[in-house]
């Protein structure tokens, strides 16, 4: 999730500026990612079920192993894989000058150019497509990090500016064709635009399901994440704008009032009438929050599924909020919207 990826690049920043002193030309936690790194250029973000622990030190054995591994396709973008190596070794090249890790990120990025789709979209993992990976993934605001990445990329802003001037125009190329592939996919209900799903299909752009627990619906927090990157392309088309406009009537239409979900204390919903959540699924066509264990069966009471899942996942959250306090009105006044 976005505050989860926030929280990972800020230990990362704060653990690269802690270990590189003086005219120290290598990073421990760079180093790692660059034995991770696989042959077509992206990152895993487990190995053997073991998640990827760039802050462990490895032993001479380890690190061969490692390196035996780099033909494996089990490269993504899920996870926040592949998004946070690329920021933390820009930040290392520019704080060590080791042009290793400049030339890692930038077949990253090449990576990410790679692995898009025709329409637009990419796949939460490349180039393995099995099951539900070759799915164009919002899931975890995972496409959104690859273009926040590409659109760095292509303004040569937030230190991106060090990347070779070659990946410019081909990232922003990949950033509009993203854009484009959103506007597609921007689920419309009875002749009217309202949010996203998780995951589309590939081929027809259709919304599809992906985990047992991931049913097909419209979900609030990969739509603000999406409304988010919308709101600051700058000079938006009228299809940006209306699809903006009709994310947030959306979002301001299922907004649940007065209720707090507890996801620490067995996940459950209590009264709050300080509170504001929003659903993380609805109902396409009734707007009905929904919910699913591991047996993939439609409840719509977060009490009716197991106690692994209400507490193991987020359920409800506040994440359009920001965009509808402070974001939306903003942008409204920015470009003359009526």
């Amino acid at each position: 999730m976005k505050i989860l990826m926030a929280i990972l690049l800020v230990s990362f920043t704060g653990s690269l500026s802690a270990q590189i002193t003086g005219t120290s030309q290598t990073d421990p936690m760079a180093e790692n990612m660059l034995l991770y790194q696989r042959s077509v250029g992206g990152w895993p973000k487990a190995v053997g079920e073991v998640k990827v622990d760039y802050t462990k030190t490895l032993t001479d054995a380890q690190k061969a192993a490692t390196l035996k591994d780099v033909n494996r396709i089990d490269a993504t973008i899920d996870n926040a894989a592949t998004f946070k190596e690329i920021n933390y070794l820009v930040t290392a090249y520019k704080q060590t000058s080791n042009k290793a890790y400049l030339q890692s990120a930038e077949k990253g990025i090449r990576y990410l150019l790679k692995a898009q789709y025709a329409n637009g979209g990419w796949p939460q993992y490349y180039p393995d497509s099995s099951l539900y990976r070759a799915q164009i993934t919002f899931n975890d605001n995972a496409m959104i990090n690859v273009m926040e990445i590409l659109n760095n990329v292509a303004n040569r802003t937030k230190g991106f500016d060090v990347v070779d001037q070659t990946l410019v125009s081909p990232a922003a190329n990949a950033v509009n064709k993203g854009i484009d592939c959103i506007i597609k996919t921007q689920i419309k209900v009875n002749g009217k635009l309202t949010a996203w799903g998780q995951q589309y299909d590939r081929h027809t752009l259709e919304a599809v399901a992906a985990r047992k627990f991931e049913l097909v619906g419209l979900s609030s927090s990969e739509s603000a994440a999406i409304v988010e990157f919308l709101i600051r392309v700058p000079n938006p088309s009228a299809e940006i704008k209306t699809a903006i406009k009709s994310a947030v009537e959306w979002f301001d239409a299922v907004k649940i009032k007065g209720s707090r979900f507890e996801r620490e204390a067995n996940g459950v919903v209590v009264a709050d009438p300080t509170s504001t959540i929003w659903s993380r699924y609805y109902e396409i066509g009734t707007n009905k929050p929904f919910f699913s264990g591991r047996d993939a069966v439609k409840k719509y009471s977060v009490a009716e599924i197991e106690t692994e899942r209400r507490t193991g996942y987020a359920w409800y959250g506040t994440w359009p909020q920001k965009i509808l306090d402070k974001q939306y009105p903003e942008w409204v006044k920015k470009n003359g919207i009526n």
